[in-house]
């Protein structure tokens, strides 16, 4: 039974957050002539030395007492006698691990905001260099269209602004004070919660006793923030140990990010990328596990919500460490545009430029203009050449109003040059949307 009810060996985490909350409903009971002021007196300089001790490392935490809150209550007691026994006057164990736990998830949220952007800037800063690196756009993994490096990342840029949008919502969305819900019913002590609550930096208290300590939604919608936010970590991933493999050689990282092997001298292994891709398993998880855990509980509070804050820490974790070690990739990473103008040049990618063109100079259906070019293709292909390398005869001999112009729409940088429609591929937008969303992100303007 001690074993499975034992959870100071993770909730030790919340130590900060739950002495903060101590400090401020001790000074709520004494303004509201609760305690009395040399009780909070007391108990405020008995937290701070709680605080000190756990901070050096010598805080006696003790299993049998079970969580960080009965820990930091014995020890209170033990530096200041009986004022430590009015601290928990008008709140429940159920309030304040609510009121903890809410206020770690709410800052886990603000430095996975911070760590975003710190990924933004340097996908923006390697953007900026390559505005005008031309590369393959892929659809099915299969050469598509011309795009620009530059503009392949800002699409990353684009998802992991959402991120943070998502993370952001849900700090503005959990920041209601639990604390002074009681065990579940409130209490009858003359309590003010709108002024715990302002002074723990949250914007009202919750509306419903009975909720305040049911509750988890709020680590539900921080997990599913980063599960999502791990799957765009896990593409990014895949497209660095892709661009690193020997067939696309489209990017070089160093041996500050790759691993050799222990019998081939010759590799690079993109192990940080291929971890990264891993660790999306957990935090997907995590978020699995939780949901799962939550679903058929009962209001109000259970002990199955014991199991709240192990995938929540877990997947915080590998988040943050998946974010830094993605930043240091891309700062990493070295483009080779000689290898992707190359591959660009594969697969007849200016088809779709044909296409177009023979809608706007001849006047043909687009459907009309896809048979037309497709059938080039299939020319080309049989004299194993490009749609460039195709004759104006062999052209005409398909559809009679081509003319030479349309060699000039068949090069990579032309069809690259063309896509100026807001949010394309055309450098002149690429550097449009990197001046943009440094202003609209709070990037540095180089770095």
């Amino acid at each position: 039974m001690a074993e499975i009810n034992v959870s100071i060996g993770f909730d030790q985490r919340l130590a900060p957050q739950d002495i903060a909350g101590s400090r401020a409903h001790a000074a709520m009971l004494s303004d509201q002539g609760i305690i009395t002021p040399e009780d909070n007196a007391a108990i405020q300089q008995g937290l701070n030395q709680v605080e000190a001790e756990i901070t050096s490392g010598a805080f006696p935490f003790r299993p049998e007492l079970e969580d960080i809150h009965m820990n930091v209550e014995a020890r209170l007691r033990e530096l200041i006698g009986a004022p430590a026994g009015r601290l928990h006057t008008g709140r429940s164990r159920n309030d304040q691990v609510a009121t903890d736990f809410r206020m770690w998830v709410r800052q886990a949220c603000e430095e996975a905001d911070t760590a975003l952007a710190d990924l933004q800037q340097a996908l923006v800063d390697q953007a900026d260099r390559a505005a005008d690196m031309v590369m393959p756009g892929f659809t099915h993994l299969q050469n598509a269209q011309p795009i620009t490096f530059g503009h392949h990342l800002m699409a990353y840029v684009e998802m992991f602004g959402r991120d943070r949008g998502r993370f952001a919502d849900a700090a503005h969305r959990m920041n209601e004070l639990p604390l002074g819900a009681a065990a579940l019913a409130g209490t009858p002590f003359p309590i003010d919660r709108r002024a715990t609550a302002q002074a723990l930096g949250f914007d009202r208290p919750t509306a419903n006793s009975v909720d305040s300590v049911s509750a988890r939604d709020f680590a539900l919608e921080f997990l599913s923030a980063t599960a999502i936010c791990a799957t765009h970590l896990s593409r990014l991933a895949e497209e660095i140990v892709l661009w690193c493999s020997e067939g696309f050689g489209f990017i070089k990282l160093s041996d500050a990010f790759t691993t050799g092997s222990s019998i081939m001298p010759q590799k690079r292994n993109p192990d940080a990328a291929e971890l990264t891709r891993a660790k999306s398993g957990r935090m997907i998880g995590s978020l699995t596990s939780l949901l799962i855990t939550m679903k058929g509980l009962p209001l109000a509070y259970s002990k199955d919500m014991q199991e709240d804050k192990e995938p929540t820490f877990e997947a915080a974790d590998a988040l943050m460490l998946c974010l830094a070690a993605s930043a240091g990739m891309v700062r990493d990473f070295a483009p080779q545009p000689q290898a992707m103008r190359a591959a660009a040049a594969r697969g007849h990618i200016t088809a779709t430029d044909l296409a177009d063109w023979l809608v706007r100079e001849l006047g043909l259906p687009f459907r009309d203009a896809h048979h037309v070019t497709g059938t080039l293709v299939a020319e080309a292909d049989r004299q194993s050449t490009s749609l460039a390398g195709l004759s104006l005869e062999t052209m005409r001999a398909v559809h009679d109003g081509i003319h030479a112009g349309v060699y000039d729409v068949l090069t990579l940088e032309a069809s690259v040059a063309s896509r100026t429609s807001e949010g394309g591929t055309a450098p002149v937008r690429v550097r449009e949307a990197i001046a943009e969303a440094r202003l609209r992100f709070g990037l540095n303007n180089a770095g």
